[in-house]
């Protein structure tokens, strides 16, 4: 069984070890350990093993003939075929995977349920399946579904395996191929196009990428905002109730306005208003950058033991219906007292 990191190796061990009785050695990778047990797999007895890798086994790149970029033309690298090297050499994980396969039967894949998992899968499968042992044609290699590393759900998704998405995992390729012809030939036409135009313009590589490049408009974006705010003052209606010594803090259902006049009409006289009229309230917003200030006035009301109405034209019978679920929905003293409490005041 291959998990997407070492520590998912770890916690699959304590989940699906009966008892949580199983033995760690080291493997041919240093970054990942091996935890072996003795369990059932579909009925039959089975020797566990639980290893992992650490992120993709494999990265994509140009062979060596492309990478000058003096004689190699940006625009013919969008032809140009590519290659699959080790993500990490240092990591030996394909001769790790080669070497635990031998005299394995299964192949349980436990990595992260996504596109970039299920490439994963298959980069797994392409070092471990030629070294398995065949067992009568059947079913060798099945996938495990899981969003949650709970024992309780990692039991479900042993015993509910799938098969891994050939599809999926081709689109992870397919987007790298993308990715690495785009952001070359860009980045290389680019800095070659930039160079000794602009006296202050660092020029030694100027990059391109499908994801940077956005991202960084998403960046510059979010600084003209912040360099171009204007901090305005805001209105907002907070209402406490209180009965017997408790509290229920009520959050107005628009949360703030920066119309003034539609703040106060919430405060008009209502039926059984308290006789303690509303007052403005001063706060100190942050602007956007987390620097700049700006004093706000907030209308509140001092006691808000008086008829919803003047929150809302039908407020009085909303407020008791909230105290009818508070009181249903939690049985202890507080919710049956602080429901009774909200119905005692309409």
């Amino acid at each position: 069984m291959v998990a997407e990191k070492p520590s998912i190796a770890q916690t699959l061990a304590d989940a699906l070890a009966p008892g949580r009785k199983y033995s760690t050695r080291g493997g041919v990778s240093p970054a990942c350990k091996v935890h072996e047990w003795q369990g059932d797999f579909y009925g039959q007895r089975a020797w566990f093993k639980v290893t992992s890798c650490a992120g993709h086994v494999y990265s994509i790149d140009f062979p060596p003939e492309y990478n000058n970029w003096d004689r190699v033309d940006p625009l013919t690298l969008f032809d140009a075929p590519t290659r699959k090297v080790e993500a990490n050499p240092k990591l030996r994980m394909p001769k790790h995977f080669q070497t635990e396969a031998k005299g394995c039967t299964y192949l349980v894949l436990w990595l992260d349920c996504d596109r970039e998992g299920e490439n994963i899968c298959y980069e797994v499968m392409e070092n471990a399946i030629p070294n398995m042992s065949t067992w009568h044609g059947e079913q060798q290699v099945w996938r495990a579904q899981f969003s949650s590393l709970a024992p309780v759900d990692l039991k479900w998704a042993m015993a509910n395996l799938g098969s891994p998405n050939k599809a999926m995992s081709d689109s992870v390729d397919a987007r790298a191929e993308m990715d690495l012809k785009l952001g070359c030939a860009f980045t290389r036409f680019q800095t070659k196009f930039f160079q000794g135009k602009y006296g202050d313009l660092d020029t030694n590589l100027v990059s391109y990428g499908p994801c940077q490049t956005p991202t960084l408009w998403f960046c510059v974006q979010r600084s003209d905002e912040i360099n171009t705010f204007q901090p305005k003052t805001y209105y907002t209606v907070d209402v406490t109730l209180s009965k017997a010594g408790r509290e229920l803090a009520l959050q107005w259902d628009r949360e703030q306005t920066f119309d003034m006049g539609a703040c106060k009409k919430k405060h008009e006289p209502g039926p059984r208003r308290s006789s303690k009229s509303c007052r403005d309230r001063r706060h100190t917003k942050r602007g956007s950058d987390g620097t700049s200030t700006s004093t706000q006035h907030c209308c509140y009301a001092e006691d808000g033991k008086y008829e919803a109405s003047v929150l809302n034209s039908t407020g009085v019978r909303r407020l008791y219906i909230i105290g009818e679920r508070i009181s249903s929905i939690n049985h202890g003293p507080v919710g049956v007292h602080l429901g009774h409490s909200i119905q005692g005041m309409l």
